[in-house]
């Protein structure tokens, strides 16, 4: 059996509405079809689970096909062929003399891709199992001593970390804790996040308007060509904004404005692709207003559907951040440093408008903010792969490699912004705010300090003992065991409370 992944339009009722999957074709009997089970579970999925958890579950299927075709003469049973298919995964199928007499070809996988791929296959078997009867890949079992305190360690591990954690039922996950996968996977690495990768504040500025000057009108006494405007909103909006890469790409014209408490300062809402509040200034056939921006898109600019639901080039992530009001479902983006961001993006964004207004391009076909100038493309949104291009382009004017260990990629700004409330000692509650994470952990990486720091720290306080100077300092064994004893009385507190 061969198969090929392409991307389907489905229709499922008489409306003619198409959902866009990845879907995989199988050749059987000398027909080409598609693999119905899979469509089935991806439609079911579709409104819940992003394209890229979609393409994953594609490639990990096919993956499993392509394993099958070679090797399903060896195993008379669908666990024991799923159990090598695993080990597979993890180490490639590659030999130690460079060899695969399977021609597959495989090479090892890091450790926490691999589970995730894994996982989604076991998920989609169960439901398999459920609806149509197939016999699971994966089954689940009686879980060992062992393996059960190790899902109660995870369980209260989550739980304590979760903003709805006191909602966690303990019988349920009592009874949960007793299973395991017949198929044990390897345990992923654990330790701190790495080193992170900032890009540097001092060369920030020289960014924006060396960087982004446009070749060959460096020198031009007209300041609206001589810059590429664009670019400088986004590069401001992620390094003194914290944001994503893909959020600008989501906001519209009418979601910057001015300041209404600083008339120097622009404000900026980026509001959820599809459940933000839409905008008053159009209503629907019914005279209502539109509840969300999917439904406005739809009513006004038929075509052009929330971004991340897009697929191709025009797509843009969006990672489900912690609102700011979720009343109208939208981040505020927090300047930091206060004052200097706000008005340099408020003159930025202003001279970009005039850019798209010499352009004479209007919000006449959709409302997004950040446009394409040129070619084919001019007036339609801009994608970030062409961004990411001219970021490349400006970290080089400027004498920087762009490259993620350098920091000098996009994400290499929101990590400069997460560094930057470490050294101003900002409260972690307002970080996570800054940062629009939904727990407090996820800032981690963006605020531990890096190995170099580490070390200079620890260089210092070297110094400082060398001096005949105390440092207050504590066991890291007393630490561990005293953090210990009071995590057990916490989990048993709350079980006692659980049962009365």
């Amino acid at each position: 059996m061969s198969h090929v992944r392409v991307t389907a339009s489905v229709v499922t009722d008489d409306t003619g509405i198409r959902v866009r999957i990845p879907a995989i074709l199988v050749e059987q009997n000398g027909q080409c079809m598609a693999l119905e089970p899979l469509v089935d579970y991806l439609i079911a999925n579709s409104q819940a689970r992003s394209h890229d958890w979609m393409t994953k579950l594609c490639q990990v299927v096919g993956m499993l096909l392509d394993y099958m075709a070679t090797n399903h003469v060896h195993f008379e049973r669908p666990q024991d062929l799923f159990e090598t298919f695993v080990q597979r995964v993890y180490t490639g199928t590659i030999g130690e003399d460079g060899r695969d007499p399977s021609g597959l070809y495989w090479l090892p996988r890091r450790t926490k891709t691999a589970k995730q791929l894994l996982n989604n296959l076991s998920d989609f078997s169960d439901w398999m199992h459920a609806k149509c009867g197939a016999e699971p890949l994966n089954p689940w079992r009686q879980a060992t001593g062992y393996e059960q305190r190790l899902n109660w360690a995870a369980f209260v591990h989550k739980s304590e970390r979760s903003f709805l954690g006191h909602l966690d039922s303990y019988e349920d996950a009592a009874e949960a804790a007793k299973q395991a996968r017949n198929t044990r996977q390897r345990r992923t690495p654990t330790g701190d996040l790495g080193e992170t990768k900032v890009f540097p504040d001092d060369r920030f500025m020289e960014l924006l308007f060396v960087g982004f000057a446009v070749p060959g009108k460096q020198d031009s006494p007209d300041i609206v060509e001589r810059y590429d405007w664009r670019g400088i909103c986004i590069a401001i909006l992620m390094h003194w904004g914290g944001l994503r890469v893909s959020e600008p790409f989501h906001l519209w014209v009418s979601d910057v404005m001015v300041n209404p408490l600083n008339a120097d300062e622009a404000m900026v809402r980026v509001y959820h692709p599809i459940d933000g509040a839409a905008p008053k200034d159009f209503r629907g056939p019914d005279r209502r207003l539109l509840p969300n921006r999917e439904a406005y898109l739809k009513a006004r600019y038929p075509g052009y559907p929330p971004r991340n639901r897009e697929t191709g080039n025009r797509k843009a992530g969006w990672k489900n951040p912690k609102l700011d009001d979720t009343t109208q479902n939208y981040m505020h983006v927090h300047w930091f440093p206060a004052g200097i961001a706000g008005r340099l993006f408020l003159q930025a964004w202003k001279l970009y408008m005039y850019q798209r207004m010499r352009a004479r391009i209007g919000a006449d076909r959709h409302p997004f903010l950040f446009v394409s100038f040129r070619g084919a493309q001019r007036g339609e949104p801009y994608t970030i792969d062409a961004y990411r291009d001219a970021h490349k382009r400006a970290v080089r004017r400027i004498g920087l490699v762009p490259a993620k260990m350098n920091g000098t990629t996009e994400h290499g700004h929101r990590h400069a912004y997460g560094q930057r409330t470490r050294r101003g000692e900002v409260d972690n509650i307002v970080t996570q705010k800054g940062l629009h994470h939904k727990s407090i952990d996820s800032q981690a990486v963006y605020t531990e300090p890096s190995i170099s720091q580490v070390t200079k720290a620890l260089e210092v306080a070297t110094d400082a003992l060398a001096a005949g100077q105390s440092l207050p300092m504590v066991s890291g064994l007393d630490a561990f065991t005293l953090a210990e004893r009071k995590e057990q009385k916490r989990y048993l507190t709350r079980r006692r409370n659980s049962h009365e």
